[in-house]
């Protein structure tokens, strides 16, 4: 048995879900066999937020769980320790999509910029991501965005591509962010449009289609997508469980078929988002695949 094959064994016992009907089970199981492509990587533990810092032990720890099933990871910021995920994420064999995390405190803007691009000539960057949902947050104005992005391309090695992520939409009204932009890093949420289940995938593709339209041959990435399994409902989208795992399962098929590079979001659920500053509720600490204990949550509880 593969160290792949052996993990697959572990997540999913003898019946994910057991409501869930065999065929779909069946579906999870070719899923996790051949592997996805990404995943987001969830830091904090249940006692921890941003800000917080990280160590290498947990940081391994959780990159063990979720490395079998994974060729690449997300990271979200090059500082408080979570400059050290694509380390460990590359001891594990994985690629990495490295952000660095922009906001409205300049001289902590300025170390995540010079960290980027420090990992980046150390080996440890496949992709590098300029600022996650700046322009959504209106944290920084359009020109500030495009001058860093404009300084680390100059400044990263030549064969590492960089990009910009946001919301599928803010490509297609901002213009000179997509020019700028070696890869467009896109996240699209149904959810947080409040699209109904049945419809999501679709919706989901339809985000992707748009971005793919004014790429203009560029590379295009869906950097986050994923679906809460608690947490109420957001006008016609409900968080379920169910509704978790219909949406994984649909999302990743699509984009093993049609080859879609595609980061899921996210590997484990965070609690600091119910009372954090990311402003989503309940329905915010629950979109990992894993728990906040770091059990897989389409395996059986026994």
């Amino acid at each position: 048995m593969s160290h792949r094959e052996g993990k697959l064994h572990h997540l999913l016992g003898q019946d994910p879900i057991s409501t869930t009907p065999t065929l779909l089970d069946d579906r999870l199981a070719a899923i996790c066999k051949q592997g996805m492509h990404g995943i987001s990587f969830s830091a904090y533990s249940e006692d921890q937020k941003p800000g917080d810092q990280l160590n290498e032990p947990d940081i391994d720890a959780r990159m063990a769980v979720i490395a079998p099933l994974f060729g690449w990871v997300r990271s979200f910021s090059t500082t408080d320790g979570n400059e050290i995920i694509p380390k460990v994420a590359k001891r594990y064999g994985l690629k990495t999509l490295v952000g660095a995390w922009l906001g409205r405190d300049a001289e902590e803007n300025r170390a995540e910029i010079e960290k980027l691009i420090e990992l980046a000539h150390a080996g440890l960057v496949d992709v590098a991501a300029v600022g996650n949902e700046v322009l959504y947050r209106d944290d920084l104005s359009e020109d500030e965005l495009l001058a860093f992005m404009t300084e680390v391309r100059e400044r990263l090695p030549a064969d590492i591509p960089m990009g910009y992520v946001d919301a599928y939409y803010e490509f297609e009204d901002r213009p000179r962010v997509t020019a700028a932009c070696d890869v467009l890093l896109t996240n699209c949420y149904p959810f947080w449009e409040g699209c109904a289940l049945p419809y999501s995938t679709l919706y989901m593709q339809d985000m992707y289609r748009r971005v793919q339209k004014v790429a203009q041959g560029k590379r295009v990435i869906i950097t986050e997508t994923g679906w809460p399994s608690a947490g109420g409902a957001f006008y016609g989208a409900e968080a379920s469980p169910q509704g978790a795992y219909t949406y994984f399962l649909k999302a990743q098929e699509w984009a093993i078929e049609e080859n879609i590079e595609m980061f899921y979001f996210s590997s484990f659920d965070e609690p600091w988002k119910v009372s954090g500053d990311a402003g989503e509720g309940d329905v915010g600490a629950h979109w990992g695949l894993w728990d906040k204990y770091e059990n897989f949550k389409f395996a059986p509880a026994a």
